[in-house]
């Protein structure tokens, strides 16, 4: 029998209708809902960790929790503190910081605060994020533990370890939200762990909806010149750069309402002197986004009121994606060996390797611009006298942003991008391949690149993994081979499956005792292989360019030699591409000709190798 609802039979839902209203909480208070609002969206970041004082670690991140929950009424929330820095005298560790909370239909969740870094010997403690381990002066310092008290999805990472190599000292970076700190190394205090960035959720959200950025260590003392670690994204500060004048206090606070952690001090003279404290930590944010949710039976009653008051959702068509970015030039230069290019950055959705799957678009119907990137040029030592690689230009589609492939160095570290470029040869090793997945995104757009030894070079890196370190020599061979680039991703977004991403090959290095140093092949999924090195004078070979409409990286040019007058060039990175599939029921074209739009299963699916338009109707 039907029921007093209009005529309509079956069970009524509770339906959410909060208009994707976003409120941004800086302060202890409350944040009164809709009447229609049953379902939020919630990021809760806890106050960051406080750097550690004399020779100290970096703060780790507050605590960074990004849930879906149940909510209606008034929901009431702190925002945690952040935590500060070490005190003086003596190398003491920073203090955690407090913890963030929101309460809901009598549910409180919590995000905890970064764990505070540790001071000169001490090693970090643990929290949302853990804290670096300050230098020792004989011994290492290990990092806090993060995601402590444990949560699912984790809320945090750990910290880096501080080191104190030869006596000179190090100290580690704290955890951020989506990476660890970097250990204290032989060259560099540790990095802070990169925040998460939520900016296409929370939309106009307060520091660009990046938060929970680790702070980064101090390059502590005996090291004048050194730079302190970079903080990690999301408002993790810097830490102190080494030396024994005022340079030892220039660490950085974390940044207000980030989550950041506060960069760790240096120190005058020793582990027991100076007057440098570390910095503080930066404070927590909650923000909410009140959700559209509605689905099965509804009553008329109810429908008519959510239309009348303006609550009712619109139709949204749920889209997948493919973007995959230019990839990243590789690297050349007379007398020594170029990396090979980072790969594109790779983002994607219902297709391809699950951890690499993000949530579809949810897209109302119109026209939308295309922006399909450009690969990077390859060092040529005539037209670019550093002989470096250019990144890739990002490829973009409404919200979604893929970033540029680094470009590959000739004798330095590889630049950062969605994947990173590989490290070009140096007589001087330790050079390290550039960063991936910068900026970062969750799920991860892409790998760093490989590191070089000696005339060997790294690879660039690759959707789904780091491109190779050049390898050192191992008897009976008199030379090792350089890095292969980092592989790409499969996607069947159109129907075939299709590799793209891989990373661009390091080039081949000089003949020795008979034997030349190979180069690196490049990644499946477009990456170029690394040109060979000469052989009795003659020019180094030219590398291969990366894969047109796959985003492969260049691949880095072979060792050439007599200088200038025999460059070899690094290879081009390969063109990115945008598809979008949208579900059937729907009219799609694309512009200009040279995109094209197929029918696969039933869905529009529209491929672009150039810029253009996109529409629905």
């Amino acid at each position: 029998m039907a029921r007093g609802n209009g005529g309509i039979i079956g069970k009524t839902n509770q339906t959410s209708f909060g208009k994707c209203t976003v409120t941004s909480k800086t302060s202890t208070g409350c944040v009164s809902l809709q009447s229609g609002t049953r379902i939020i969206k919630t990021a809760i970041v806890a106050g960051g960790g406080g750097g550690g004082s004399r020779a100290g670690g970096g703060g780790g991140a507050g605590g960074f929790r990004n849930i879906e929950i149940n909510a209606k009424g008034s929901i009431s929330l702190t925002v945690g503190g952040g935590g500060a820095g070490g005190t003086v005298p003596g190398g003491n560790r920073g203090t955690s910081g407090t913890n963030s909370t929101l309460i809901a239909c009598g549910t409180t969740y919590t995000s905890a605060g970064g764990g505070g870094a540790g001071g000169c010997g001490q090693t970090g403690l643990d929290g949302g994020s853990g804290g670096g381990g300050g230098s020792s002066p004989g011994a290492t310092s290990l990092g806090g533990s993060g995601n402590t008290p444990p949560v699912s999805p984790p809320q945090g990472n750990n910290g880096g370890r501080g080191a104190a190599p030869g006596g000179v000292k190090f100290a580690g970076g704290g955890g951020g939200a989506s990476g660890a700190g970097t250990n204290g190394g032989v060259s560099s205090g540790g990095c802070g762990g990169n925040g998460l960035d939520v900016s296409g959720c929370y939309v106009g959200a307060p520091n660009c909806g990046v938060y929970a950025g680790g702070g980064g260590g101090t390059a502590g003392y005996n090291n004048p010149g050194i730079s302190g670690a970079p903080g990690g994204t999301g408002g993790g500060g810097k830490g102190a750069d080494g030396g024994s004048g005022p340079q030892a206090n220039n660490s950085v606070a974390g940044t207000t309402n980030s989550g950041g952690g506060g960069g760790g001090s240096g120190t005058d003279a020793s582990c027991f002197g100076g007057t440098y404290a570390g910095k503080a930590g930066g404070s927590g944010i909650v923000v909410v986004k009140e959700l559209n949710k509605a689905s099965g039976v509804w009553s008329l009653k109810s429908q008519l009121k959510a239309q009348q008051q303006g609550t009712w959702p619109e139709l949204l068509i749920p889209v997948d994606y493919l973007i995959v970015a230019g990839g990243g030039g590789g690297g050349s230069n007379a007398y020594y060996t170029g990396g090979g290019g980072g790969a594109g950055g790779y983002r994607a959705s219902g297709y391809g390797p699950s951890p690499l799957q993000a949530s579809p678009l949810e897209l109302k119907t119109g026209t939308f611009s295309i922006t399909v990137g450009a690969g990077g040029l390859g060092g040529y030592q005539p037209t670019n006298p550093l002989a470096y690689g250019t990144p890739g230009s990002p490829s973009i589609f409404s919200t979604i942003t893929s970033a540029g492939g680094g470009g590959a160095h000739n004798i330095n570290c590889g630049f950062s991008g969605g994947s990173g470029g590989g490290a070009g040869s140096s007589p001087v090793s330790n050079k390290v391949g550039g960063a991936g997945n910068t900026p970062p995104v969750d799920p991860p757009q892409g790998n760093p690149g490989g590191s070089q030894w000696n005339l060997r070079v790294g690879g660039g890196g690759g959707a789904t993994a780091a491109g190779a370190d050049g390898s050192p020599q191992a008897p009976p061979l008199p030379v090792g081979n350089s890095g292969a680039g980092g592989a790409g991703a499969p996607n069947t977004i159109t129907g075939s499956n299709v590799l793209y991403a891989g990373g661009g090959g390091g080039g081949g290095s000089v003949w020795v005792g008979g034997v030349n140093a190979s180069p690196g092949p490049g990644g499946p999924g477009g990456g170029a292989a690394g040109g060979l090195g000469y052989v009795a004078g003659c020019a180094g070979i030219a590398a291969f360019n990366g894969t047109p409409g796959k985003g492969g990286g260049g691949g880095g040019s072979g060792f050439g030699s007599p200088a200038p007058t025999n460059p070899g060039k690094g290879g081009n990175g390969g063109g990115g591409i945008v598809v979008v599939r949208v579900p059937s029921g729907y009219s799609v074209s694309a512009t200009p000709c040279t995109n094209t739009v197929a029918c696969v299963s039933g869905d529009s699916v529209a491929t672009f190798t150039v810029s253009g338009d996109l529409t629905i109707s």
